[in-house]
């Protein structure tokens, strides 16, 4: 039986094999996970214990649940937020700009002076 606290490991779908633990029981087939997984619910079947259990406080934040494993010496790498990964592509896409594309931008400022 999968309670709150058990670690885990996904077995299927986008972030199959990564670490997850079982945050709350959703229903019967569901269950609520996070970890170095995003933070949704997950069919059971998913999920295959690893025989471990942590202390969670009801509504616990991810870096709770982060602190948690490395104190189990479960390393856990946390992706990026949706904020920061856009930041990255900005900064992508201004540094492929062609060097033509920047000479011809800065002989238009010129020209128009």
């Amino acid at each position: 039986m999968l309670e709150n606290g058990t670690i885990c490991v996904k077995t299927c779908g986008r972030d199959a094999g990564k670490i997850a633990v079982i945050i709350d029981q959703i229903d019967s087939t569901y269950v609520l996970i996070d970890g170095e997984v995003r933070r949704r619910k997950c069919n059971r079947l998913h999920l295959e214990p690893l025989g471990k259990k942590i202390k969670l406080k009801p509504n616990s934040s991810t870096a709770v649940i982060i602190d948690e494993l490395k104190k189990l010496e479960i390393n856990v790498k946390k992706s990026k937020s949706k904020a920061s990964a856009q930041r990255l592509r900005k900064q992508r896409k201004i540094k492929n700009i062609p060097e033509e594309n920047k000479k011809e931008r800065k002989g238009s400022k010129n020209k128009d002076d």
